[in-house]
C-alpha cells in the first residue's frame, strides 16, 4: 500500500500539462506566421513557458522522491483493522511513530485526554519532560516498557503506561509503537490512605502505651512505696488504656462499615426515634457539663427514612458527643428535626466555641482533630470519620456549619422512605 500515489498521478499530469504546451506553442507560432509584428511578443512568451515548464518537472521530481523515502521509512498506519482493534480498547490508547508523533488515537483516548492532531508530538499534550524522555527510551530499546504519568490538573490522577513496539510483517524495524494508559488514580489514592492509616494508627497506639510503660516503671522504682502516687498513676493508666480501647473499637467499627458499602433495599429507621433515642443517651453527659438538651420537632410523628437503625444511632450519638464535648458555655444542645414534603433534616446543635473555617473541610478525616488540649486528649479522631462513612452507606452526607464562638450546626438530609418507595428520584 502506498501512502499517496504521487508517482502514478505525477506522470499523467505531466503528460496532460505537455500536451498543453505543444497546443500554445504551435498556436503561438501560427499567430507570429499570420502577423509579423507579434514574433518577438511570442518569442518571449514560448521562452517563459519553457521556464515554467522545467521548474514544474523538477517540483514533481522532487516530490516523487520524498515521497518514495516517506513509503520506505514509515509507511501508513495504521490501517482499518488496526485501528478498530485500538479503538476497542476499554482504557486510552495512542499508536506512535519512531519520533513520538502521534498517528492515532482512541475514542477513549479522545475523551480522556483531548482531541489531539495526527501528526503532532505527543510531547504537545504530554507536558511532563521525564514522562516523554522515558517513552524516548522505551521506543529506542525497542521492547516492551513500562513508565508512569501523572496530571494535577483539572484533577489528580495517576496512569501507567505501558509501550508495546508493533511490528510489521516484513519490516526489520519496527515503526510504531502502542502506548496504553492504565489509570491508576484509585489504587494510588488507596495505597496512600493505607499508608497513612498505618503511620496514625501507630502514632495513636504509641502515645498510651509509651505512657503505660512510664508509669509502670515509676511505680516499680521511685512511687513503690508512695500511697498517693500511685493512686494518681493508677488513674492516669486506667485513663491511657480507655483510650486505647476507644480506638480499638472506633477501628474495628470504621472496618466494620467500610466492608459493608451498601444498604439493604427494604431497610427503614425512623429517624425521629433515633435522634430520642441519641438525646436519652446524651442526657447524662450534657447534665455534667450543665447543658440543656433540647429536642426540637420531635414530637410531630415518625419520619421514616431508608437506613439502619442501630448505624444512625453511632452516628447522631457521635454528633451529640462532639456538642456536649465543645459546646460547652453555651449553654444548651439542640437535637431535632425539620421536616420537608419528601425530606427531612435531622442536626444538631451547640451554641458553644465553634470551629475555625480551615479546621471545617478536614473535620471528618481520619485521626484529624482541632488541637484543643484535654478535649483534644479524650477523642480518637475517628468519631467524624465513622459519621462519614456511614453516611456514605446511605447516600447521604454531613453538612457542617460553624461560627467561631457562636457554635456549631452538623446536619444531615434524608430522603424520607416513602418517597423514595413511590419512585420519586433520591
Amino acid at each position: 500500500m502506498t501512502e499517496t500515489g504521487l508517482p502514478g498521478g505525477g506522470a499523467r499530469r505531466g503528460s496532460f500539462i505537455s500536451l498543453s504546451t505543444l497546443v500554445l506553442v504551435g498556436a503561438l507560432v501560427w499567430a507570429a506566421w499570420v502577423i509579423p509584428q507579434l514574433r518577438p511578443v511570442v518569442a518571449g512568451v514560448l521562452v517563459l513557458s519553457a521556464l515554467v515548464e522545467l521548474i514544474q518537472r523538477s517540483a514533481r521530481a522532487s516530490l516523487r522522491a520524498k515521497a518514495g523515502k516517506v513509503g520506505e521509512v514509515a509507511p501508513l498506519w495504521p490501517n482499518a483493522s488496526v485501528k478498530s482493534v485500538v479503538n476497542a480498547m476499554r482504557e486510552p490508547a495512542f499508536v506512535l511513530d519512531r519520533d513520538l508523533a502521534l498517528r492515532f488515537s482512541n475514542a477513549v483516548g479522545i475523551q480522556t485526554f483531548g482531541n489531539m492532531v495526527l501528526g503532532d508530538p505527543i510531547a504537545m499534550r504530554f507536558r511532563a519532560p521525564e514522562f516523554i524522555a522515558a517513552m524516548a527510551e522505551a521506543i529506542e530499546a525497542d521492547e516492551p516498557q513500562l513508565t508512569e504519568y501523572a496530571e494535577r490538573a483539572p484533577s489528580d490522577r495517576a496512569w501507567a503506561v505501558d509501550i508495546l513496539p508493533m511490528p510489521m510483517p516484513g519490516e526489520a524495524q519496527t515503526h510504531f509503537f502502542l502506548a496504553l494508559f492504565r489509570d491508576r488514580t484509585q489504587m494510588r489514592r488507596i495505597e496512600k490512605i493505607r499508608t497513612d492509616f498505618v503511620a496514625n494508627a501507630s502514632h495513636e497506639l504509641r502515645t498510651p502505651l509509651a505512657s503505660l510503660s512510664g508509669f509502670i516503671e515509676t511505680l516499680k522504682g521511685p512511687a513503690r512505696d508512695d500511697p498517693k502516687a500511685r493512686a494518681q498513676f493508677l488513674d492516669i493508666m486506667q485513663d491511657q488504656a480507655r483510650r486505647m480501647s476507644r480506638l480499638i473499637d472506633d477501628l474495628l467499627s470504621l472496618s466494620r462499615i467500610e466492608m459493608r458499602r451498601r444498604l439493604e433495599p427494604g431497610e427503614r429507621a425512623d429517624i425521629a426515634s433515633v435522634l430520642r433515642v441519641v438525646a436519652q443517651q446524651s442526657a447524662p453527659t450534657a447534665a455534667e457539663k450543665e447543658l440543656a438538651l433540647e429536642l426540637v420537632g420531635l414530637d410531630e410523628g415518625e419520619a421514616l427514612v431508608n437506613g439502619d437503625h442501630d448505624e444512625l444511632v453511632q452516628v447522631f450519638g457521635n454528633l451529640a458527643e462532639n456538642a456536649v464535648k465543645y459546646g460547652d458555655g453555651g449553654g444548651r444542645i439542640q437535637i431535632g428535626l425539620t421536616r420537608g414534603p419528601d425530606t427531612v433534616e435531622a442536626f444538631v446543635r451547640d451554641f458553644g466555641r465553634g470551629i475555625a473555617p480551615e479546621h471545617v473541610p478536614r473535620l471528618t478525616e481520619r485521626f484529624y482533630r482541632v488541637e484543643d488540649g484535654s478535649a483534644r486528649a479524650r477523642g480518637t479522631g475517628l468519631g467524624l470519620s465513622i459519621v462519614r462513612n456511614v453516611l456514605i452507606r446511605h447516600n447521604t452526607r454531613l453538612s457542617i456549619a460553624s461560627i467561631p464562638g457562636q457554635g456549631s450546626t452538623f446536619s444531615v438530609r434524608f430522603r424520607l422512605a416513602s418517597v423514595r418507595s413511590s419512585g420519586k428520584a433520591a
